[in-house]
């Protein structure tokens, strides 16, 4: 056991070593980069890169925008993919089946395949540069994953509680919302925060669609930094410590909820 625990401890060790690393970048200069060992710390910790990143560099816009764009793309996906899922499995209708059949199979389109259509579709209806695309695109593109989580949930919620609702007056509307909502929290917490690590690291759909600084996110707007002749390493490694903290906080904190959420959507009762 104490060897399993040594082996364990190792190998946290060398996943959280390139985090460590991107600090220690983000603190240093150029010439501290490129004059000194990699893993050689910065001799005079440059703070002010933060400083640099978060004002001179509009990361703070950027940041915001990344922030509002995976809010209202979660909420969107959450609304949406509970509709469908609580549709398909609770109510009967003759094509349900085949609606459900066609979120799975978007499931498995590649990202990349859509790109052009989806240009071509959004400049035709004035949407490109706007951000309506990159909501309308989180949310389409994670809809399907977010219905296969639900769909195991909702199969094992008891029928018979529902039953109970009709046999009340309960019409759909408040069994949906009073009952099915409130029951599926669990799940529907999971949900969230796996959209909302995708939606905060997505790069391609904003680098695509978006190309004012004003609706950029804080993953494209590090190109900011990235200049012809000269690129500021430091600051770079600032924005990319920014970008990460949220992300790695959530996980810290919620990962328990996700594997509970993913445990209780897996087994049928």
């Amino acid at each position: 056991m104490v060897i399993l625990y040594l082996v364990l401890i190792v190998v946290a060790l060398v996943q959280l070593y390139p985090l460590i690393w991107l600090f220690q970048l983000s603190l240093k200069t150029n010439q501290e980069v490129f004059g000194m060992s990699p893993f050689a710390l910065p001799q005079d910790p440059q703070w002010d890169n933060y400083n640099d990143a978060w004002t001179t560099g509009g990361i703070n816009n950027y940041f915001l925008n990344s922030v509002w764009y995976t809010i209202v793309a979660v909420i969107l996906t959450l609304i949406l993919g509970s509709f469908v899922t609580f549709a398909v499995t609770r109510m009967e209708w003759k094509l349900k089946g085949f609606v459900l059949a066609l979120f799975m199979a978007a499931y498995m389109i590649p990202l990349h395949s859509t790109l052009i259509p989806l240009f071509n579709i959004f400049n035709k209806v004035n949407l490109i540069d706007n951000p309506l695309s990159i909501i309308i695109s989180y949310t389409t593109f994670n809809l399907p994953i977010t219905i296969m989580i639900l769909l195991g949930f909702y199969q094992s919620l008891p029928r018979e509680i529902e039953e109970a609702a009709v046999m009340d007056g309960c019409s759909v509307h408040r069994i949906f919302f009073q009952i099915t909502i409130p029951m599926t929290a669990p799940v529907l917490s999971t949900t969230a925060i796996i959209n909302m690590i995708y939606n905060w690291n997505e790069f391609v759909f904003v680098n695509t669609f978006i190309s004012s600084e004003k609706w950029k996110t804080i993953t494209v707007g590090v190109n900011n930094f990235v200049g012809q002749y000269l690129t500021d390493w430091g600051a770079i490694g600032a924005t990319l410590v920014i970008s990460i903290l949220p992300i790695l906080l959530v996980y810290l904190f919620l990962s328990d909820r996700i594997i509970e959420g993913l445990a209780a959507g897996s087994v049928k009762g």
